[in-house]
C-alpha cells in the first residue's frame, strides 16, 4: 500500500520522564479516531505501553510505532521512552524520522533528558516543535519554560498559541484555554476533561493587547524568512493565515525557529492544534534532503531520492525479537518494497528474503502487500540483519550510514538455578542481544561467570523481570566476581636469607636476589628472578 508523500508524516514524541509524551500521544489516537477510548497511564491502558513492564511502572520502555490519520494526513509515530536507561530507543528511532513533538512540563521546565534527546535530535537535523504540557499543574509557568528553552537549548522558539490561565481548576485564574496567534482566536475544548469539541471565539479584551504584542513579535521573526510576508508587513498589509503558515514551516525546516504550542494531555486541552502543527509545519520525506550513502564495491558516494521510481533502499533501525521469526522495523528511502520479494544486505553481503511485510500498530500488526519510499514498515523473515543494516536491491547496492549506540556502564552476574536451564538462558540473552542494542551477554573467561551489562540499573532489573515472567526462567543475578593479580612495577633486588639446622648446625645462607620484569600477558606483568651461579648454587644446596 503506497501513500502521498506530500501528507505522510513520520514524527517521534520525546521528553524527559514524566512529561507526558504518552499521555500526549494517546490524547492523539483518539481524536483522531484510532482509538474510541482514552487510555491512561496510571492505570496501564495506553496503547502505545502495551508491555507488562510499562503497565506496572507507568513507564515506557520500548518505543511504540502506531499509524492513524489527522485530516487529510497519515501519521507515522513513535512513542519513546523519557528514562535515560532507554536513550537508544530515541536514538535509533530520531535516525529514521523526519520531524519530532518534544515535550516540556510547564513546571519543571527543561530538565537533563530534555537537554539530552535535544541534542540527539540536532544530531539527525531533526525539525521539531515544542509543546509546554501540564499547564493545569499548580507551579506551571509557560513563559518562564519558554525562556529555559531558547537559553538552555540554544534555539529560537516562537509561540503559535498563548494559554489562557495557568494552574488547576481551583484557582481563579486556571487554565482554560489557548489563543491561537495565527488565527487570533481563542480555543476552548469541550466538554471539560474529554475536549472532543473544539470551540472557536473572540479574544478576551484583557487579552487582546498581549495576544498582538505577541503575533507582532512571531511575524517579525518570520519576515526574516519569507520575502512575500516581508512584502505585505512594509506595505502595511495583514497576512493571510495561509501565509503564515507556509513562513512558519519554510522556517521550521529550515531549523530557524522552532514553533511552541501549549496546553494540557491530560484534561483534553491544546492537543489538536499539535496535530494541526504536525500537519502544517513538520516535514514531509519529500521535504526531506537525499539520503546519501556509498557504493560497497566503488566506495563513490551515492543519493536516493525519495521517490517509488528509484532503486529500493532502507534501514533497519529496530528488531522485536520473537521466537516465531523477529520482526524487523524499516525505513524506506527510496523506491518500493514487495512481500515475497529478494533484498541484498551490503553490510554482510548477504542476501535475504521478504516472505511478510506488516504495518506495525503497537503490538498490533495488518499484513500489506508492498510499501513505497518515505514510510515505515515491519518485516518478518529477515535472517541475517541487524539494527543500523541496510537493504537495498542487489543490482544498485548502497550502503546508508549505520546506527551508533553508547557503550555499556554497568555489569551484573547471572548463573540458571540448574544446569537445565543453562542452554535455555543463553537462547534468550542472545534474543534479548538482537532487540536491544545496548544489552550486552558475555561469558567471562577467568570466573566463568555469566555477566549482562547495560545503561543501568533500571534497565538491567527489567531485563532480570522478562527473564523471570516472560521466559518463566529461574534465575539468579548477583555482583560479578573481580579477579585481580599483584606484580612488581619495576626491577627491584633483595637479599634473601635462609635458615636452617643440618646435622646440629646453623646454616645461614645469605645472598642477594634481582627481581626483574621479564614479558606482559593480557596486561598482566610476568616476573623472573636472577642470582648469580655461585650463589643459586649454595642456595639450593641448603633448600635441598
Amino acid at each position: 500500500m503506497s501513500r502521498q508523500l506530500s501528507k505522510l508524516r513520520n514524527i517521534g514524541v520525546v521528553a524527559h520522564i514524566d512529561a507526558g509524551k504518552t499521555t500526549l500521544t494517546e490524547r492523539m489516537l483518539y481524536y483522531s479516531g484510532f482509538t474510541h477510548r482514552v487510555g491512561e497511564v496510571d492505570k496501564g491502558t495506553t496503547v502505545t505501553d502495551y508491555l507488562e513492564e510499562e503497565q506496572e511502572r507507568g513507564i515506557t520502555i520500548v518505543a511504540a510505532c502506531v499509524t492513524f490519520p489527522w485530516r487529510d494526513v497519515q501519521i507515522n509515530l513513535i512513542d519513546t521512552p523519557g528514562h535515560v536507561d532507554f536513550t537508544a530507543e530515541v536514538e535509533r528511532s530520531l535516525r529514521v524520522l523526519d520531524g519530532a513533538v518534544v515535550v516540556f512540563s510547564a513546571r519543571e521546565g527543561v530538565e537533563a533528558q530534555s537537554e539530552t534527546v535535544w541534542r540527539q535530535a540536532d544530531k539527525y537535523r531533526v525539525p521539531r516543535l515544542a509543546f509546554i504540557n501540564k499547564m493545569d499543574r499548580e507551579g506551571a509557568d509557560f513563559y518562564r519554560t519558554l525562556e529555559e528553552i531558547r537559553d538552555r537549548l540554544q534555539c529560537t522558539p516562537a509561540p503559535v498559541n498563548l494559554p489562557v490561565g495557568c494552574g488547576p481548576p481551583h484557582l481563579k485564574d486556571a487554565f482554560r484555554g489557548v489563543i491561537d496567534l495565527v488565527t487570533m482566536r481563542m480555543l476552548e475544548f469541550r466538554p471539560p476533561g474529554e475536549g472532543t469539541e473544539v470551540v472557536c471565539g473572540e479574544i478576551p479584551e484583557p487579552l487582546r493587547e498581549e495576544a498582538e504584542l505577541w503575533r507582532s513579535q512571531l511575524l517579525d521573526q518570520l519576515s526574516l524568512h519569507s520575502d512575500e510576508l516581508t512584502e505585505q508587513l512594509l506595505a502595511g498589509q495583514s497576512p493571510s493565515e495561509d501565509l503564515i503558515r507556509r513562513a512558519i514551516r519554510q522556517a521550521t525546516l529550515q531549523y530557524a525557529i522552532v514553533p511552541v504550542l501549549c496546553g494540557s494531555a491530560l484534561d483534553g486541552i491544546g492537543v489538536q492544534p499539535v496535530l494541526d502543527a504536525v500537519a502544517d509545519y513538520l516535514p514531509s520525506p519529500a521535504d526531506i534532503p537525499p539520503v546519501e550513502g556509498i557504493d560497497p564495491k566503488k566506495k563513490t558516494k551515492i543519493i536516493r531520492r525519495p521517490d517509488a521510481r528509484e532503486p529500493f533502499c532502507g534501514l533497519v533501525f529496530k528488531i522485536q525479537a520473537d521466537r516465531h521469526g523477529d520482526l524487523h522495523f524499516v525505513r524506506v528511502y527510496s523506491g518500493e518494497l514487495k512481500q515475497n520479494s529478494r533484498v541484498y544486505n551490503p553490510g554482510k553481503d548477504k542476501k535475504e528474503n521478504v516472505p511478510q511485510l506488516w504495518r506495525i500498530q503497537a503490538d498490533r500488526r495488518e499484513q500489506i502487500e508492498r510499501v513505497s519510499a518515505g514510510d515505515i514498515v515491519g518485516i518478518v523473515g529477515l535472517r541475517h540483519s541487524v539494527t543500523g543494516d541496510t537493504l537495498c536491491t542487489a543490482q544498485e547496492p548502497i550502503l546508508l550510514e549505520s546506527i551508533s549506540f553508547p557503550e555499556t556502564v554497568i555489569s551484573m552476574a547471572i548463573e540458571p538455578e540448574s544446569a537445565l536451564e543453562r542452554k535455555k538462558l543463553a537462547e534468550v540473552l542472545e534474543m534479548l542481544k538482537r532487540q536491544d542494542p545496548t544489552f550486552k551477554a558475555r561469558e567471562n573467561e577467568e570466573t566463568g561467570q555469566t555477566l549482562i551489562s547495560g545503561m543501568g540499573e533500571l534497565h538491567l532489573e527489567i531485563i532480570k523481570n522478562m527473564l523471570l515472567r516472560d521466559y518463566r526462567l529461574n534465575v539468579r543475578v548477583h555482583k560479578p566476581r573481580v579477579t585481580y593479580r599483584e606484580t612488581i612495577q619495576h626491577a627491584v633486588e633483595v637479599t634473601g636469607e635462609c635458615r636452617r639446622h643440618l646435622a646440629g648446625q646453623k646454616a645461614l645462607p645469605n645472598k642477594p636476589v634481582e627481581f626483574i620484569l621479564v614479558g606482559r600477558q593480557k596486561d598482566f606483568n610476568t616476573v623472573g628472578f636472577s642470582v648469580d651461579a655461585r650463589g643459586a648454587n649454595s642456595l639450593m644446596g641448603v633448600l635441598h
